[in-house]
């Protein structure tokens, strides 16, 4: 998986968009997006716009959504250039948001680093811990790489770290509406342990 660039095999080719009359409006870059996250965003009454992870700036603009959300998908992070240079144009302007692949895409942009893990983090019974309650969350899981913690930028915070071996599993940014998580609320394996992200997501929208 190092090195390898594999969101460009997956996602939609046109803009898809669910609850039309929906609000706010979020740009969901599809990097091979589960559909649980779709269906959480609709259901907090959002419009969701659907679109190509070959999206560029000035198509985003065009669609105006009020945020941004980088979804989850395969591979490695770091060779994602073109994916990490749009969440960095659109991070001062707009919440940005995301989930997995979406949160490396995000912490890379805003100055951090990733790197293999030697196994990665599979399935459903993956603990993680709130960093401002305290409180565990058991998590789904599917990812090989994580975010050198040493890297984050000072105006960022570790919003949730895995407990087991204390990576990073979300961060918040202390002065842009910036948050994003490492492992999948939508699965909520709990089963309902972290559906209240989405919530959290809405509301810096």
């Amino acid at each position: 998986m190092e090195g390898r660039n594999l969101v460009t095999r997956l996602g939609t080719e046109e803009p898809r968009v669910y609850n039309q009359d929906g609000s706010p409006h979020i740009g969901l870059i599809d990097c091979g997006v589960k559909g649980g996250i779709i269906e959480d965003l609709v259901g907090l009454g959002c419009r969701v716009t659907l679109v190509a992870n070959g999206v560029g700036a000035a198509e985003l603009d065009a669609i105006k959504p009020d945020a941004l959300f980088f979804s989850n998908g395969p591979g490695d992070p770091a060779v994602l250039d073109r994916l990490v240079d749009l969440a960095r144009t659109f991070i001062p302007r707009m919440p940005v948001l995301g989930i997995c692949l979406g949160h490396q895409l995000i912490c890379l942009a805003l100055g951090a680093k990733t790197f293999k893990m030697k196994f990665g983090h599979h399935g459903v019974n993956n603990p993680v811990r709130d960093e401002e309650t305290g409180k565990v969350l058991i998590t789904s899981q599917n990812h090989g790489f994580a975010v050198e913690e040493s890297t984050l930028p000072e105006d960022c915070r570790v919003w949730f770290r895995n407990v087991n071996d204390g990576t990073v599993e979300g961060i918040v940014h202390e002065k842009l509406p910036v948050l994003c998580v490492q492992f999948h609320p939508e699965a909520r394996p709990g089963p309902r342990d972290s559906g209240w992200i989405f919530q959290r997501f809405r509301q810096v929208l």
